[in-house]
């Protein structure tokens, strides 16, 4: 397949022997009436640097219109991107400050908060105030929701460019106006009862301020819904890498866009390799790299994909994003030759020692799309081998799960078995949610049939408010139970060594913080039961909360014995990653998780090729500032050899990942 791409003199060139030609830009960079643009995928293909490049290049081709840039993703990035480019006039960047923006939501709000909890249900003011503390759905995915809809009611831009979170958490996004539709019903269920006593002995038809926050809210989610599926106005761009982990996640975004009815037309495919080239890494680089597109192009019929080459330099910089789109090309059909496998070794340098036989928990954590998952399985893989005694169960609690693609088997939401040692589990923190929803459910149902039953008495209103009280759990909560299903097996000693692929960063450092979140939860409704035991009565959904209790303090305790928990970072060679590693690892610190090394995977190796020499030269400068900023922390280069995937190229790499 011809790859179109730059010589290190910035002269565009096509190289012979593909299928790829020069051809006309993606339609989104040209339709003047788009009013809004998602840039998303696997974390670590491009997003930011695709979206930044757009933004710069729809404000310098149309001066007569204006343009915001903002990011949804926790972990920012586009300062990072942008690294001081003088921006055009007409051109905004925002990153948003979620906890700020959450912060200013509740203080304008908390009155009407107050009041709808007041007049709806039968707690009292301190009740009201522990759940509004601690009950806000969604924080991250919320708070950009609610700032891009405001940004679009005021009608400020012509159009925005959205650089969103990684795969799972974009997807949280997308369907948030559902989850936000049974909030706002758990709010009009509180306020029933005084509708009706207002109709009964009030004005007709009257609205007060309270009632006027929820149908402004409402009407906030629903015109950014609309526009959201409104194929004219808004487009999704799916941006990936031509690997099989990326291609497959992208796969299943784009369905999942379809059944949201979200515009999809473009796949922007990053990081294409040249043909032709004599370097071993290069060559094995770009055969694999034609093997998924041809298994893109079967996937994504209807959809036209665009190859990007790759870059010698980081794409940073007002410059090199100008320059991004140069050496875009069209990718009109596979090749129907693809190459023999190049045989490359598994190499790293000064690696960590293996975790110790006292080690329980063992978190893989970093940018999305450093390897963390291919290097969580290698482990695994290697821990099994080296503690023969030992039972490890792999395990992944990221909305987009990756871990069959990585160990080519097949997984699910119970663990199987890899080998007679190793178990591998990815958990579906949605499903743990709604098994406790409907246990929820059930005993209510039950409860308030008994009393009817009984006593004759019909409670409808505080009936549809106890029902409803899960709808305002804290954030998080779904993938907090994921890691308590790990917990679980812990506790029941089924297992020795826990290996966890985790979340992206934004999404990491949250879960480190919600622990604690969810703990102070289960106390306020415990209190809630306790203190109104004569009206609510739940023995079995307490008894599951309690549980629940114990499993959350063992965890706490568990991610702060650094004899028992391990968290290996994982980062790539670019100025991105080693401000968003430095971030991880703050955030370790303050919850207190103990991080002994630091593998810097997808290293470039020593070689004469002009290609590999250009990316040698400018990871060795990147190398040097992990060394300064993060000298505490081990640090080991993980040297690129092609796609490790299945059990013996993992295997190879396990055993050499630790010293």
């Amino acid at each position: 397949m011809r790859v179109a791409g730059k010589a290190l003199d910035g002269r565009v060139t096509a190289r012979e022997g593909a299928s790829i030609v020069i051809a006309s830009r993606p339609g989104f960079l040209d339709d003047r009436q788009l009013r809004l643009l998602l840039f998303g995928g696997k974390g670590g293909v491009g997003k930011t640097t695709c979206a930044a490049a757009s933004a710069i290049d729809l404000a310098t081709r149309f001066p007569q219109r204006t343009f915001l840039l903002a990011s949804t993703d926790p972990a920012h990035s586009l300062s990072d991107s942008l690294a001081g480019t003088a921006l055009p006039e007409n051109l905004t960047c925002r990153e948003i400050d979620f906890r700020q923006s959450l912060d200013q939501f509740r203080a304008i709000h908390v009155a009407h908060f107050r009041e709808i909890a007041r007049r709806g249900t039968f707690l009292d003011d301190d009740d009201i105030s522990q759940f509004l503390d601690l009950s806000l759905p969604g924080f991250d995915e919320l708070m950009a929701f609610l700032n891009i809809a405001a940004v679009l009611q005021e009608e400020k831009y012509s159009c925005m460019l959205i650089d969103t979170a990684p795969t799972g958490h974009t997807l949280r996004f997308l369907e948030l106006p559902d989850l936000m539709r049974v909030w706002l019903g758990a709010c009009d269920a509180m306020l029933a009862k005084h509708r009706f006593l207002a109709q009964l002995y009030g004005p007709p038809d009257r609205e007060d301020e309270t009632e006027a926050f929820l149908t402004d809210l409402r009407g906030s989610i629903n015109r950014l819904a609309s526009l959201l599926t409104d194929h004219c106005q808004c487009r999704f761009i799916p941006v990936m890498l031509a690997e099989a982990m990326s291609v497959n996640e992208t796969e299943r975004l784009a369905a999942r866009l379809r059944t949201l009815q979200i515009s999809v037309e473009d796949v922007l495919v990053n990081r294409l390799f040249p043909s032709g080239a004599e370097c071993l890494v290069c060559r094995e680089a770009h055969r694999q790299q034609e093997r998924e597109l041809a298994h893109a192009a079967a996937q994504f019929s209807g959809l036209k994909l665009w190859g990007i080459p790759m870059y010698p330099a980081e794409v940073r910089g007002n410059k090199a994003l100008r320059g991004f789109w140069d050496g875009i090309a069209r990718i009109e059909k596979p090749s129907e030759h693809v190459e023999a496998p190049v045989p490359l070794v598994p190499l790293a340098m000064r690696q960590p020692a293996l975790p110790n036989g006292e080690t329980r928990l063992i978190l893989f954590a970093g940018k999305g799309g450093v390897g963390k998952t291919t290097l969580a399985c290698a482990s695994a893989l290697r821990l099994a081998e080296t503690y023969s005694r030992k039972r490890v169960l792999l395990f992944s609690t990221d909305p987009a799960h990756s871990l069959a693609d990585c160990l080519e088997r097949p997984v699910g939401s119970q663990p199987v078995p890899l080998t007679d040692r190793v178990f591998v589990m990815e958990v579906d923190a949605a499903a743990e949610f709604e098994t406790l929803k409907q246990r929820y459910l059930t005993e209510v149902e039950g409860f308030f049939e008994s009393l009817l039953n009984s006593s004759g008495m019909d409670l409808e209103f505080d009936h549809d408010v106890v029902q409803r009280i899960l709808d305002l759990s804290p954030p998080g909560l779904d993938e907090v139970m994921a890691l308590l299903r790990a917990v679980e097996l812990l506790d029941a000693d089924e297992y020795d060594l826990f290996v966890l692929d985790t979340a992206p960063t934004g999404h990491l450092i949250r879960l480190l913080e919600t622990p604690e979140l969810i703990e102070r939860w289960l106390k306020a409704v415990f209190g809630l039961f306790l203190k109104y035991r004569n009206l609510i009565r739940l023995p079995r959904i307490v008894e599951y909360l309690v549980e629940m209790s114990k499993r959350l303090k063992l965890l706490r305790s568990l991610l702060c014995d650094p004899r028992r928990t391990q968290l290996f970072a994982v980062s790539i060679l670019t100025r991105m990653a080693l401000d968003e590693t430095r971030d991880l690892l703050a955030a370790c610190r303050e919850a207190h998780v103990y991080v002994p090394a630091l593998f810097l995977n997808l290293a470039t190796p020593a070689s004469d090729c002009p290609l590999c020499r250009e990316l040698a030269v400018a990871e060795a400068r990147i190398r040097r500032s992990f060394a300064d900023f993060l000298a505490d922390v081990r640090q080991a280069d993980v040297f690129r050899c092609g796609e490790p995937r299945g059990m013996d190229r993992l295997s190879r790499l396990g055993r050499e990942l630790y010293g």
